[in-house]
């Protein structure tokens, strides 16, 4: 009797040490996801900061070039072409 009582303990321990560590790494796993979508959403906005830099910057590009083709007086050959 006293051998079950103390197998039924032991297993009590176990569930409970179980529980917790299975709660533990719920909220580990919750935590790296927490960070992983901080990082994603700074990389996001970062990436999407460059591409419109990338833009503005051929804009300036496309337009430096219409001037210089401007002063050259090749814009009549560029626009029949």
């Amino acid at each position: 009797m006293v051998r079950l009582y103390v197998c039924v303990l032991v297993k009590r321990r176990m569930a409970k040490t179980e529980c917790k560590a299975a709660k533990d790494m719920t909220a580990a796993m919750e935590e790296t996801m927490q960070r992983l979508q901080g990082r994603f959403q700074d990389i996001s906005e970062q990436l999407e900061s460059k591409i419109d830099e990338m833009g503005t910057r051929l804009d300036h590009l496309e337009k430096n070039v219409v001037e210089l083709m401007a002063q050259a007086g090749m814009e009549k050959q560029a626009v029949t072409e």
